[in-house]
């Protein structure tokens, strides 16, 4: 997780968010009807159609990734159908919303969702990849380096790393409530285009709780779509964050 703790939140609060996405997890089951053996199985199951380099490619991502997770705790979406039809349907909405050719950073990347799938998806698009945790960020940069993926590995909090460098696009999932990371980018919203991060149902209930903490003052927030979540009966969405004091940035569509 990246950022620093805030000494004066309540835990409590803090544990009650990070549950309410740990349970969203649980409630994202496969249906039961039919458990795919297979890659191909599984993105035929959810219609999902990619070119046979990018499916191998996803392939052996898929037996890195779980090869390092009996180590390293990088995902629960240990089986074909799972990370189908929540990372790479993940990944496709996100990528749908970049503009060719431009420079993308993953913050949070913990097993390289959405960042790795998305540079095999859209190859065109300059990733990177940041990661605070340097067991996570060594299990990455392997993983990239098998798959021979142009795309750095960088060991560093996203506040640090943003001093720094600058990109168009920040992606990222499940890193935190809103409120965290406005904190985390509090300093840092005039020096990059446009943050995407994908949320659950309760989404509206971070945005409150970001806007009565005031780590949201000076930036703009739009829901840019909404999508089913598989094996239940919520919606995740693809949230757009910008500076207020920047014209709207603009995503493809």
């Amino acid at each position: 997780m990246n950022g620093k703790e805030n000494v004066n939140e309540p835990q409590s609060e803090l544990n009650s968010e990070v549950d309410a996405e740990a349970n969203l997890e649980q409630a994202a089951q496969t249906p039961a009807e039919r458990v795919s053996a297979t890659l191909e199985e599984a993105l035929d199951k959810y219609s999902i159609e990619l070119e046979p380099y990018q499916v191998e490619m996803l392939k052996d991502y898929c037996q890195l990734l779980w090869d390092w997770n009996e180590k390293l705790n990088l995902t629960r979406h240990t089986d074909f159908d799972r990370f189908v039809s929540r990372d790479i349907l993940d990944t496709l909405q996100l990528a749908d919303l970049i503009e060719t050719g431009i420079e993308v950073l993953d913050f949070g990347s913990g097993g390289g969702v959405p960042g790795i799938p998305l540079s095999i998806i859209r190859p065109d698009l300059q990733v990177s990849l940041c990661e605070s945790v340097a067991k996570k960020a060594v299990a990455l940069d392997d993983i990239i380096t098998k798959l021979s993926l142009p795309v750095p590995v960088i060991n560093a909090r996203v506040e640090d790393l943003l001093n720094d460098l600058n990109y168009d696009v920040i992606v990222c999932r499940a890193v935190g409530p809103l409120w965290k990371m406005g904190l985390w980018l509090a300093p840092h919203w005039h020096l990059f285009g446009q943050l995407l991060t994908i949320k659950g149902p309760a989404w509206t209930e971070e945005r409150k709780a970001a806007r009565h903490r005031g780590t949201l003052q000076d930036v703009e927030l739009r829901k840019l779509k909404s999508y089913p979540m598989i094996g239940t009966d919520s919606e995740s969405v693809v949230l757009k964050m910008w500076s207020s004091h920047k014209a709207e940035p603009p995503h493809a569509s």
